[in-house]
């Protein structure tokens, strides 16, 4: 089976699986450039509320497939920051589920989803000291918004790997499974994430990543969307509340 980005959209999760499962389901060139397009598409569905990264079988990914990027060292990077870039945008809460490897750019996907549930095998690394690569300065600025200098400086300075524990504890990752549970868990969580209110998510979202001028823009949204009287309404009524405001509206 050639290497691919797999997707579907079940109860308003739209799930992504990196499947490349001969090469721990490393990201080729063309995985790479077709994500972007992927995200775009997913994020302009109004059915999809919530978007789970995963990996095909018992790994997530274990990088880059070195030997599809034999060209310029500058045009491989372009392409994974670019992949980076698009699902860190995406408006809607993203979910990363590590089992196996997390490794490269597998690490840099999940960086930049919103929360990373790991099983307890898991394998957490940022390799490019192996390489001589200059890592990608958003994604250096990104891990290290992550996980803190120091933590980030081990991962870049060594190449070594860490495991789900030690993920866990410097905010890698926000929850480690079991390895048999984890799938269980992303269910239950993302089943949470889609009866949200959206407005909240993506306002949250933002602001959480730094943004500044549109503090106006979703001061206007609350006030016209009527998300508050109906979650008010809902709570009075003990009822679960029913959020109409979508990013794709």
């Amino acid at each position: 089976m050639e290497p691919q980005l797999r997707h579907d959209v079940t109860d308003a999760v739209a799930t992504v699986v990196i499947d490349h499962p001969a090469k721990r389901n490393a990201m080729t060139a063309a995985m790479w450039a077709a994500l972007p397009p992927l995200l775009d598409t997913l994020a302009a569905d109004p059915g999809v509320r919530a978007l789970v990264l995963t990996g095909a079988g018992d790994t997530f990914c274990a990088g880059a497939d070195i030997s599809t990027l034999r060209g310029s060292s500058a045009t491989a990077q372009g392409l994974a920051v670019a992949a980076e870039e698009a699902l860190a945008a995406f408006p809607k809460p993203t979910l990363a589920a590590i089992r196996g490897h997390c490794v490269g750019g597998g690490a840099q996907l999940a960086a930049a989803c919103d929360l990373r549930f790991a099983g307890e095998g898991a394998l957490f690394g940022v390799t490019p000291a192996k390489l001589g690569i200059v890592y990608a300065a958003s994604s250096t600025r990104r891990l290290v918004a992550l996980i803190g200098p120091a933590a980030a400086k081990y991962l870049l300075f060594s190449g070594e790997l860490i495991d789900s524990a030690r993920a866990l504890r410097t905010g890698m990752v926000d929850e480690v499974l079991p390895d048999a549970e984890l799938g269980k868990r992303v269910g239950e969580f993302t089943r949470v994430l889609v009866s949200r209110s959206q407005l909240t998510q993506a306002s949250a979202k933002e602001f959480a990543d730094g943004r500044t001028d549109r503090d106006g823009h979703w001061a206007e949204q609350a006030g016209a969307a009527g998300e508050t009287a109906e979650g008010v309404a809902a709570f009075l009524e003990r009822r679960a509340p029913r959020f109409t405001w979508t990013t794709t509206g």
